[in-house]
């Protein structure tokens, strides 16, 4: 998992509420249990005019041109900003896997569900809850300025807007220093290697028998 600490980002606006998995991941693409190669089709319903088949080339599918994703000016995109209730639906953690895949770092939005949140926060996306007031300011912001980026302070835990004001967010401050040092649930039991080691090694001095091969 790639460290998030300071990122500054292009922002696509999807002004839609309830979000749900189902739509950013359809369940045709729920098979594979990789956790690359979803980016293609993340919200493929949205963004393309056919139907998605599993495993197959998307780079000569019909592009649907009223999806903001596939708008030139959002291209390279890796904030996405949206409404209430984001990632509601399912817990399929597949829906995480394509936002990272697509390229997204942080998703910010008045609300998310809460497995759709601890399942971003540990695959290396932000989600960022504001004020709906602040996200309406954005979603007026982002339309009117091509180009529109914000930077993500995620050591002080702050959002930096394009004229230099800040708006605070809070993040569980676990989930925090994951992000911070690039650990997903593995990397942090790795982080443990040697401890884990070490009570094998004593568990197997006291215990001996447990490890004797059995013969039947």
């Amino acid at each position: 998992m790639k460290p998030l600490i300071k990122h500054d980002g292009l922002v696509v606006p999807m002004d839609r509420a309830n979000v749900d998995t189902d739509l950013m991941v359809p369940k045709q693409f729920l098979k594979s249990i990789r956790r690359s190669g979803f980016g293609p089709n993340l919200f493929d319903e949205l963004r393309y005019l056919d139907e998605g088949v599993p495993d197959s080339d998307n780079s000569h599918r019909p592009l649907n041109p009223e999806f903001p994703l596939n708008f030139p000016r959002y291209q390279g995109a890796s904030i996405l900003l949206a409404r209430e209730n984001f990632g509601c639906g399912s817990s399929r953690e597949h829906a995480a896997w394509a936002m990272e895949d697509f390229g997204f770092r942080s998703v910010i939005a008045p609300s998310f569900a809460d497995i759709f949140r601890s399942n971003a926060l540990k695959n290396g996306i932000l989600p960022i809850a504001l004020q709906a007031a602040q996200v309406d300011t954005l979603f007026a912001e982002v339309r009117t300025q091509e180009g529109y980026r914000l930077v993500i302070d995620l050591e002080a835990c702050e959002l930096i807007l394009p004229n230099g004001d800040t708006w605070p967010f809070k993040v569980d401050p676990f989930r925090r220093d994951c992000l911070l040092k690039g650990l997903d649930d593995i990397g942090i039991t790795l982080e443990r290697a040697e401890a884990i080691h070490a009570f094998e090694r004593g568990h197997k001095e006291r215990f001996p028998w447990l490890f004797e091969d059995i013969s039947l």
